[in-house]
């Protein structure tokens, strides 16, 4: 791993109870490592992620931030053998809009399938302010 990379992750309960929690511990860790100029989209982004794979997938579920040197990524693995997709709505829909929030508040965001088992990874990830790497050194 290179010396700039900074990494955590936990195993979560396939209950949505845990996603507040969740969202707390992904603004600790953001406060931790100097990224608060990201906090609030990857917190939002991070619970969407989270519900998505609780609600659809299937244990186990694995939560992970990446920070390098110029990009920060969340990261959302379950086993569940779907995939996610965008979905067309109209304004009076109350669910099915976690995809659209991460596509409008990430700089990019994807998809990719578990290459032994099913299930999948949902990213998200965002270019890193300078001054934000700075301040981390």
């Amino acid at each position: 791993m290179p010396d700039n990379l900074r990494t955590v992750c936990w195993i979560l309960p396939h209950d949505l109870s845990i996603v507040g929690k969740a969202r707390r511990m992904v603004n600790e860790t953001l406060t931790a490592w100097m990224l608060q100029s990201l906090a609030d989209d990857v917190v939002l982004v991070s619970g969407e992620l989270l519900a998505n794979a609780i609600t659809h997938g299937e244990p186990l579920v694995r939560l992970s931030l990446w920070a390098g040197t110029d990009e920060f990524c969340v990261r959302v693995t379950d086993h569940g053998p779907g995939r996610p997709r965008p979905l067309s709505l109209g304004v009076e829909a109350l669910h099915g809009r976690g995809l659209a929030i991460v596509e409008a508040l990430a700089d990019d965001f994807g998809v990719t399938p578990l290459p032994d088992r099913p299930g999948k990874t949902v990213w998200a990830r965002w270019r890193v302010p300078s001054h934000s790497v700075r301040a981390a050194r």
